[in-house]
């Protein structure tokens, strides 16, 4: 069986930290797979505020995930405390794949890695966009 890998970029400057919740926690009694999906969004929320710009207005078009990607690394528990890094790569011309790690505060064990592919889109028209020169602007540098 061969497995998922995300290779995270060298530049990960965006971090925030998320508390698992009970809500969070599965029957396992960890972190459950679809709160990690539910952790990487808030954590491209509060990334793409840090510039200025929101899911319906990232410099001019909103966003639309098309995919993702998640590989588990280890068990986070309720109350944990996770660091969540996020960083771009591969901007193109209608999107950007978004990275986020999430790793345990206190243990400083990573417990995820994720990668979303991000589209541009215009609602209004119900299609794809080019990438704003805004935003490729803003994240770039």
């Amino acid at each position: 069986m061969s497995r998922a890998k995300v290779d995270l970029p060298e530049q990960m400057p965006f971090s925030t930290e998320l508390t698992v919740r009970v809500g969070d926690i599965n029957y396992g009694q960890h972190l459950g797979n679809d709160s990690v999906l539910g952790f990487a969004h808030e954590a491209r929320v509060r990334f793409l505020r840090g510039y200025g710009f929101s899911e319906r207005d990232a410099g001019g078009s909103a966003l639309i995930m098309h995919d993702a990607v998640v590989v588990y690394k280890s068990q986070a528990l309720m109350g944990d405390v996770l660091v969540a890094e996020v960083g771009v790569g591969g901007i193109g011309p209608c999107g950007f794949d978004l990275y986020c790690r999430l790793s345990n505060r206190k243990t400083r064990a990573e417990v995820a890695r994720v990668k979303t592919g991000m589209a541009f889109f215009d609602f209004a028209s119900g299609r794809v966009c080019r990438t704003p020169e805004a935003f490729r602007k803003a994240v770039l540098g």
